[in-house]
């Protein structure tokens, strides 16, 4: 399930951002991906020990953990510190799938995907993360500040950039509940969960609504 992130960044987080990279450093890539992944890997990472990045860090994260889609769909139970990365033109990566398990000191399963845009479609041609489902490739390529949440087992690239620069903030959640399917069930659930309680809040299948999204919350939930 692909389930798109409106507004995670709003205009004046934008610009603080884009500000932020602008003076970051950037190294290659590849050193942060798989073994596998890494010759499929090119692009520049704002390096890790670089000034703003804690800056950077707290300003993305921030935004994610207030978003109601984020939190309700992606019932999150350890998220990781972003990588920020930049394609110019040429740069793209190829078909791959993300690790099962990432971090090196307290390592967590990636259940999640998470790509942020963080300037316009228009700054650059190219570049669509090409996410590979059920039914087909789906190229996702979002106005700046909004993001898109996919299970991290699907295959998936970012297509080369003919000209311009891409600019986004990649991240991995562990979720409450590994499987995507019952995610998937669940958000749908919270949603109709939500929408009696606004429209019908008294009534008895609102109550039923509710009671069966607890118990299958508490039911399929591993902490």
């Amino acid at each position: 399930m692909l389930i798109n992130l409106d507004r995670v960044l709003n205009q004046d987080q934008l610009a603080v951002a884009n500000d932020l990279l602008g003076r970051g450093k950037f190294a290659a890539g590849a050193a942060s991906a798989g073994e596998m992944a890494q010759r499929e890997k090119h692009n520049l990472e704002l390096v890790a020990d670089d000034a703003h990045k804690k800056g950077l860090d707290n300003l993305v994260m921030g935004a994610l953990l207030r978003h109601p889609v984020y939190l309700n769909a992606g019932l999150p139970r350890r998220v990781a510190a972003p990588f920020f990365a930049i394609y110019g033109e040429g740069m793209g990566y190829g078909s791959h799938i993300d690790n099962p398990v990432m971090g090196a000191g307290e390592p967590y399963r990636s259940d999640i995907a998470i790509t942020i845009f963080l300037n316009d479609p228009e700054d650059y041609e190219g570049g669509e993360l090409e996410i590979q489902t059920g039914f087909g490739a789906q190229q996702v390529k979002l106005n700046a500040g909004d993001g898109v949440m996919y299970p991290a087992s699907f295959r998936h690239q970012v297509n080369e950039v003919v000209s311009g620069e891409r600019r986004v903030a990649v991240t991995w959640m562990q979720s409450l509940v590994p499987e995507a399917d019952r995610r998937e069930l669940l958000y749908q659930m919270y949603l109709a969960k939500e929408n009696l309680g606004n429209s019908h809040p008294d009534a008895e299948s609102t109550v039923q609504v509710e009671q069966s999204y607890c118990n299958l919350m508490r039911m399929w939930s591993r902490l």
